[in-house]
């Protein structure tokens, strides 16, 4: 059994796929998983667990040189934004595009993790970086 890290098997595989470049989303109850992108379901509940104890989990499993996130946060959920941002870091670069882009970019992610969360525009896609 591991001792330390994400105990999720399945988020837990995704990350040690991941090669440079390769890209993973975090999403809220009601994000759209495009078919044939796997989705892991972590929601229980509407708020449970949250997007951002999940972001801030996977973050510390993973290596990120990129975040996409819906330019409509800033209007919509500004405080989950400055939460975001909190938890990245400077060498991790932020781009925002509208959410109809975002959504269409989810295409090309190799898995979804799905939270409870129930705020606007609590989404996120990591561009995995390299670590030497």
């Amino acid at each position: 059994m591991k001792k330390h890290g994400i105990l999720n098997s399945e988020i837990a595989k995704v990350l040690a796929d991941l090669g440079h470049m390769d890209k993973i989303a975090i999403g809220d109850a009601g994000l759209p998983v495009p078919n044939g992108v796997k989705k892991i379901d972590l929601a229980l509940t509407l708020s449970e667990p949250s997007f951002l104890s999940v972001l801030k989990v996977v973050l510390s499993d993973m290596k990120v040189e990129k975040v996409v996130l819906a330019e409509e946060i800033k209007q919509q959920n500004a405080g989950q934004l400055a939460a975001v941002e909190a938890a990245l870091t400077e060498d991790e670069v932020v781009t925002y595009v509208s959410h109809e882009d975002f959504k269409g970019q989810l295409k090309d992610v190799k898995a979804v993790i799905r939270t409870g969360e129930a705020t606007p525009y609590s989404n996120i896609i990591l561009q995995s970086g390299v670590l030497f």
